[in-house]
């Protein structure tokens, strides 16, 4: 019997160890499907830009240069526009943090004058919208055209993150609340003392959501904004790749045609462009990310399952 059971212990352990090896191995190369194109946007930055043109790099770089960066950073009003974008999406996430968990947290008070009315009030413009053109003219009575504040306010109320939070406040403990009720605390302060400290997660999730919306938004510049102060830098960015093969051509045509193989290995090409201008714009999500990211899966699936 005792023989069976050691049997036994060392066919699990077998088991286990394959498991684990299966697992360690899928894992990793899933992970290298996933930060390949990264790796692949910046070796290619870096490297010659006729061979990286040409699609002859694909995983070692070479011809290493930083004239990509060099160029790109000398763009006339890159800082401002770098300003607003960063301007916008902490002002704007923060806003948006705090009105998502506010309303979030009074949609679950049944206190709270025609609840469920102004729930799905707030809900039912997910799916509805009166258009660009309506937008446009709200936004230009408003005095919001040409203003900081276009990129701010429109953002502050958004329907799926308010349901996020509902749905985490509802599986909190009612106790939580009625004992802060009855040792006499105000709805402010329940909401400031007892909810906004429980709902770190879900607020981490929510603040990844609209940071990431934030920085990636143009369109609001090209709909409401004709003041070049107030370019954000992904417009700016925009319209200097879309000039992208132009510009390159405009290069290249003005050394006269005689250029050298090592000058052309640095002189910018429309590739090269749309590559620096790619990791210029995803690098600062990279950086946040991991910050919140130990919130994320715990955010989402917390407040996706209520009970």
């Amino acid at each position: 019997m005792k023989e069976f059971r050691l049997k036994k212990r060392e066919k699990n352990n077998s088991s286990d160890t394959a498991f684990h090896i299966i697992n360690i191995l899928l894992f990793g190369i899933f992970t290298i499907i996933c930060i390949y194109p990264f790796y692949y946007l910046i070796i290619n930055t870096i490297s010659a830009n006729d061979l990286s043109a040409g699609g002859e790099i694909n995983l070692i770089p070479q011809g290493i240069h930083f004239e990509n960066y060099i160029n790109l950073l000398q763009i006339k009003g890159l800082g401002t526009a770098a300003l607003v974008s960063f301007g916008k999406m902490i002002i704007g996430t923060t806003l948006t943090v705090i009105a998502s968990a506010f309303l979030g947290f009074m949609f679950t008070q049944e206190r709270m004058w025609k609840r469920r009315f102004w729930y799905r009030f707030v809900v039912i413009t997910m799916y509805f919208n009166a258009g660009i053109i309506p937008l446009f003219i709200t936004m230009k009575n408003l005095h919001l055209t040409n203003n900081f504040l276009v990129y701010v306010i429109p953002t502050i109320v958004q329907p799926f993150n308010i349901i996020l939070v509902k749905a985490y406040v509802d599986s909190l403990p009612k106790a939580l609340q009625e004992a802060a009720e009855m040792d006499g605390a105000g709805i402010f302060k329940i909401f400031c003392k007892i909810i906004l400290p429980t709902c770190t997660p879900i607020l981490a999730t929510v603040a990844i959501f609209s940071a990431v919306n934030q920085w990636n938004s143009y369109q609001d510049t090209l709909l409401y904004i004709t003041d070049q102060k107030l370019y954000s830098l992904q417009y700016l960015l925009y319209t200097y790749i879309n000039q992208a093969n132009s510009l390159a051509a405009m290069i290249k045509n003005s050394s006269g045609g005689a250029i050298s193989a090592a000058v052309l290995a640095t002189k910018q090409t429309g590739t090269s462009i749309r590559m620096t201008v790619s990791v210029i714009v995803v690098l600062p999500i990279l950086c946040i990310y991991p910050m919140f990211q130990r919130y994320f899966v715990k955010g989402i699936m917390i407040g996706s399952v209520k009970g």
